[in-house]
């Protein structure tokens, strides 16, 4: 399997591409905070597995992964706080299956 068909980097591009369309939405109501972090750690996931399948070391490895992971861990706080405080209008628990 090449890198580019990898499922892990194959779903965070997927992924990313779906925070763009959803912060697109919150921003079209006004949650341009929420929107600005949302975006920052749901696209920086992918980001960052793509940086850890070229890393130079097991350890680079690693340790992009572990950001990637806490990225995502970042992600689904915003979206809980979203869940919690709005009413659903663009199907945000889609996101929380990932």
């Amino acid at each position: 399997m090449s890198l580019e068909n990898s499922p892990i980097r194959v779903k965070s591009f997927q992924f990313a591409c779906e925070i763009v369309c959803f912060t697109d939405k919150l921003k079209e109501n006004k949650d341009f905070e929420l929107a600005s972090q949302l975006l920052k750690s749901g696209t920086s996931i992918g980001a960052n597995t793509r940086e850890a399948q070229r890393g130079v070391s097991k350890k680079d490895f690693r340790n992009k992964f572990g950001i990637a992971l806490k990225e995502a861990d970042e992600t689904k706080y915003w979206l809980e706080i979203y869940s919690n405080q709005r009413n659903f209008y663009y199907g945000w628990s889609d996101f929380l299956r990932w």
